[in-house]
């Protein structure tokens, strides 16, 4: 289920108060497979154990935050910093 893309230009993130736009497949491929690894933990120190379907990504590429159901979850402890994705 995908969210409405009409949220998007309201959403920010909460951490950095940029503007949020969609993981391209491609990132969130590489994410899931890290995930599926179990190396990827949360900003709350969690390990993120469910692949995401979606994910909101920070424009300048740090953060992100997953989609569930159609719905972001923009909670900071949810985010996932990206620099554990690498390139």
């Amino acid at each position: 289920m995908s969210f409405d893309s009409a949220l998007l230009d309201i959403l920010c993130c909460p951490v950095t108060r940029l503007p949020l736009e969609r993981m391209p497949v491609s990132r969130l491929e590489r994410l899931n497979a890290l995930v599926g690894e179990r190396k990827i933990k949360n900003r709350g120190g969690a390990t993120v154990e469910q692949a995401l379907e979606e994910a909101l990504v920070t424009r300048d590429g740090k953060l992100a935050y997953p989609v569930r159901d159609g719905i972001p979850v923009l909670l900071e402890d949810e985010g996932i910093e990206l620099s554990q994705v690498g390139a």
